[in-house]
């Protein structure tokens, strides 16, 4: 760079090792060192390629080549200097080298000194109490002692880091820090601006109050308001309104290409008197801007204090302002600070599976690859939904060819054949679809080798088939009776039913009316009926209260909709085994078979729900904490159970009967198995929800210093607490986390609960594991120690085999936890768990990610400064700013490609276990680079969602 000249010379005999930094000290008058004389301290680089580069000169203590050190005409030895390595046995050449540069270096001084002199002129002039503060602090000289110093100090320090600048990884950061993203640069951006401009204008021109609008900051207002402030003081406007033209100038500014122009601009925006400096409380409005412009109303309170940090940072000098290169620097050196776990560099290994996933291969073999991929994750699946399909068309084929047998036949046709093929598969289904809600039995079943052939994950889905296969069913019984071959019947000529049906509905002839009035027709069309509203309100639309109704048809939406019309198949189960009696073509009670295929699962089904009230009223639990946390979420800790054993990953029932004394929700345990409580935390997502955080909060108090949550109760407060019942604990697809070397655990807002249990189990584990061995380290040391008996022998001889399968418990090596959310007061939920893994977790066994998705992606300007606090207050007191815990927050979403890029490289041939709770988006995403990578390398990912 200009002003920095490159000193290169070359001596073929130099055996310097490469990349050393050299430290020589001259003087610029003569070579003794006596007190009147002024040393400077020269720093090289010696580089790989032989050439040395000057990498700085600065006042410091000489190092004589004769091995004495020289400051002020002290001497001391050699050792005692900053470089050691130089001394007696430095090379002539070197030497040499030295006194080359004493004139040059002499030269560096005296320019050093005029600069010195004109900056303090040029600042005394206009801070003539800073100067004041700092002649009172200085040397017994007054100002031109301890000012002149700072001066100094500040002007060297500049030329490093201009020096800096110049290295390939400065270059790479200066990438950043753009207004605009990139997606919106460009002809067709500035099209996108002049459309906005027509519309937003008024008598042609844009007002202030519309900047934000025009140039796609609406989300960021105030932080526009300040860049356009920034962008008229550069042109000496003062105007709160833009012509085309003009707004023309300011977008070519903003989306300038320069690092130098876009820093200068951000420089411009904090330093709104213009003097070229920045103060303290220029630096702490500009990161209450960036705050707002984020969401993070935390930090806009503790602006302040940030704002203090960056200065001591920045301002070691303690002259009270930061000048354009000093903010340059903390952003260079940004990721210094912060240290954030990058992806890993590819192993030779981990590239070749990359590059093995790039190579062309044909058609016909990417199909059969894709064909056979799906075939061994979904083995489970397709063989029972093929046992299934063949059991329905086993039974409807039957009956279609018992019936064509029938004198009916003759008069109702096909219609009466596919109505009773129909009839057959309905009775199979009304008795499975209880199965899959057996969840006692489907917790048990999991823990069996049933769980090897059989999918228990998916009970829920297996369910919904059932039920769509039902309501087909439904469609083609009904349909046909009503239809089809009631109508066939009322309009066959009487020779035809007295030949046919004359033993079946008597000597006369039904009419439409009393067929459908019979305890078949009303039984059935009941049946429909109420079928029809649970199936209905059961939908995603109506359950997720997707649909919008005016009232009083809104209670027709939510969870509590779905709760009670789910109840209604009470009812239709008596409806069904009633109309199973009554039936137009059979009377014998052998051949009416319905009662023998719900039988079975009616009494095991009853038999759950039996067990869950007797158990849910035996497992009476105390409320020992709540808490109310940002982003709606109630937290309740209760005593456990003593007959209460459950597995990370499983969930439990919650009934609270000052809400409802007959509805139960699921939510996931997040305390772990080791604790001796039980937690879960739910978040105000439907009416049930919000009531019971209604009926909490009448009973929490704020709470007192240095405790959490927003509101608080525990077994002080004075007012009472609601009661809490409980019934569990069920299985789901996360506590087979065991079986697994590596987790990948993925969460979305409060899809982090099953897996905060996991966190804290195998942290638990660790915690146990390192006790134990190591007293089984202390008895052995204390045993070899002893006299050395036989007995002791023998007890080392059995020590040793048990200290190693103790430390070969967990399967699992590593877990990785990401956890994506849009609000900063959700790192509240679980901050006391993250700071306890950071804090415990020695061996590195849990790696935790925060990722805040109302933050503006690393690189973006708005959240620039945010970083650049982040990393330097992580870096000095351990704890990020906007998560309050120990664990660092990245910013936007995760780029999923790089982390399952980085766990193929770091875990080469792991069974790596990826656990997904959250929306379904993610979950596909999730599900195809399971795909992708599992095709590329010997590293397999299996892929678990948590259905709800």
């Amino acid at each position: 760079m200009s002003g920095n000249p490159k000193h290169e010379r070359r001596w073929a005999s130099d055996t310097i090792p490469s990349q050393a930094t050299i430290s020589i000290g001259y003087s610029p008058g003569t070579e003794s060192s006596s007190a009147s004389e002024e040393f400077v301290e020269v720093t090289l680089d010696l580089q790989d390629d032989d050439t040395i580069v000057l990498r700085s000169v600065e006042p410091a203590t000489v190092i004589n080549i004769d091995g004495v050190v020289s400051s002020g005409g002290n001497e001391t030895p050699a050792s005692a200097s900053r470089s050691p390595s130089i001394g007696r046995s430095s090379s002539n050449k070197l030497r040499q080298f030295s006194q080359e540069l004493k004139a040059e270096a002499v030269a560096k001084a005296k320019q050093f000194s005029q600069e010195i002199k004109a900056e303090f002129r040029r600042f005394s002039g206009s801070h003539s109490h800073a100067s004041r503060t700092l002649s009172s602090s200085s040397s017994p000289n007054g100002v031109g002692g301890g000012f002149n110093s700072a001066l100094a100090a500040r002007s060297l320090r500049r030329q490093r880091a201009q020096l800096d600048r110049t290295r390939l990884g400065a270059h790479k950061a200066l990438r950043s820090l753009k207004f605009i993203s990139n997606k919106t640069n460009g002809v067709d951006a500035w099209n996108e601006i002049q459309s906005n401009f027509d519309r937003l204008a008024k008598d042609g021109f844009l007002y202030r109050s519309d900047f934000a609008q025009c140039i796609g900051m609406k989300d960021s207002k105030e932080f526009a308001l300040e860049l356009f402030d920034a962008l008229s003081r550069r042109r000496r406007l003062k105007v709160d309104k833009l012509s085309r033209d003009e707004l023309h100038e300011f977008w070519s500014q903003i989306t300038d290409q320069s690092f130098d122009s876009r820093l200068q601009i951000f420089f411009d925006m904090v330093d709104k008197n213009e003097d070229g400096r920045i103060t303290e409380e220029e630096v702490k409005e500009i990161i209450m801007s960036s705050a707002s412009a984020n969401k993070l109303s935390r930090l806009k309170e503790q602006a302040e204090e940030y704002a203090a940090l960056i200065m001591e940072e920045l301002d070691p000098e303690r002259l009270g302002y930061i000048e354009l290169w000093q903010l340059e620097t903390l952003l260079l050196q940004k990721d210094t600070y912060l240290n954030y776990s990058q992806a890993l560099s590819y192993t030779s290994q981990a590239l070749s599976q990359n590059l093995q996933g790039l190579r062309k291969r044909s058609r016909i073999r990417r199909v059969s690859r894709k064909i056979l991929y799906y075939l061994q994750e979904n083995w489970k699946r397709i063989w029972v939904l093929t046992l299934w399909v063949m059991i329905m068309v086993g039974l409807f084929t039957w009956k279609f060819i018992q019936y064509k047998q029938k004198d009916a036949f003759q008069i109702m046709g096909y219609c009466l054949l596919t109505a009773k093929g129909a009839a057959e598969t309905l009775k199979f289904n009304m008795a499975l679809i209880l199965l899959p809600v057996c969840r006692n039995t489907i917790t048990w079943l999991r823990s069996t080798k049933l769980a090897y052939i059989i999918p228990f994950d998916d009970n829920i889905n297996f369910h919904k088939t059932i039920a769509t296969a039902i309501l087909i069913g439904v469609i083609l019984h009904a349909g046909d009776h009503l239809a089809c071959d009631f109508p066939r019947l009322i309009n066959a000529s009487e020779a035809h039913y007295e030949q046919y049906l004359n033993n079946v509905f008597g000597h006369h002839k039904p009419s439409y009316v009393n067929l459908v009035q019979g305890v078949e027709g009303v039984t059935g069309i009941l049946m429909v009926i109420f079928m029809a509203i649970a199936f209905t309100l059961a939908t995603r639309w109506f359950r997720r209260s997707r649909i919008k109704l005016p009232r009083p048809f809104n209670r027709l939406t939510g969870f509590n909709a779905f709760w009670y019309s789910h109840h209604l198949f009470v009812v239709v189960y008596v409806l069904l085994v009633i109309h199973g009696v009554f039936l137009y073509l059979v009377h014998k009670w052998y051949l009416q078979t319905t009662w023998m295929y719900l039988a079975v699962p009616v009494l095991l089904y009853a038999g759950e729900r039996m067990l869950r009230f007797f158990r849910s009223g035996f497992n009476t639990v105390q409320l020992l904490k709540v808490a109310i946390y940002p982003g709606n979420v109630l937290t309740l800790q209760m005593s456990k159970p003593p007959t209460f054993r459950y597995k990370s990953g499983q969930y439990m029932f919650v009934q609270c009967p000052a809400v409802s004394p007959f509805e139960w929700h699921p939510f996931s345990i997040t305390s772990a198995p080791g604790d001796d409580y039980l937690s879960v935390h739910i978040r105000q997502l439907g009416d049930w929800t919000q009531e019971l955080k209604r009926v909490f909060s009448e009973a929490c108090e704020p709470p007192v210093a240095g405790k959490s949550g927003l509101l608080r109760a525990d077994e002080t407060t004075k007012k009472i607490l609601p009661k809490l019942l409980i019934d569990g604990p069920y299985g789901a697809p996360a506590q087979d986390y065991r079986k697994y070397d590596v987790l990948l655990l993925v969460g979305l807002g409060i899809g982090a609960t099953p897996f905060i249990s996991i966190l804290k189990d195998l942290l638990n584990n660790i915690v146990k594991m390192e006790e134990q061995a190591d007293s089984i380290s202390d008895f052995s040391r204390a045993s070899d120690q002893s006299v050395g008996s036989s007995t002791d022998s023998l007890s080392v001889s059995k020590i040793s085999p048990r200290r190693k399968k103790t430390l070969k418990t967990l399967k699992t090596t590593n877990a990785y936890f990401y956890w994506v959310t849009r609000e900063q007061g959700s790192f509240d939920w679980f901050k006391g768990v993250m700071n306890e893994v950071a804090e415990l977790d020695q061996r590195g066994v849990i790696e935790m990610h925060n990722y805040l998705t109302s933050v503006y992606e690393e690189g973006d300007a708005r959240s620039a400064l945010i970083t650049m606090v982040q990393a330097l207050n992580h870096a000095k007191n351990g704890v990020d700013i906007v998560s309050g815990t120990r664990v660092r927050t990245h910013f936007a979403r995760p780029n999923w490609k790089k982390v399952f890029s980085k766990m193929c490289s770091k875990h080469c041939n792991a069974r790596i276990g990826v656990f997904y709770c959250g929306a379904p988006v993610l979950a596909k995403e999730l599900s195809n680079l399971c795909y992708d990578f599992n095709q590329k390398g010997p590293t397999k990912f299996e892929f678990h969602k948590e259905h709800f």
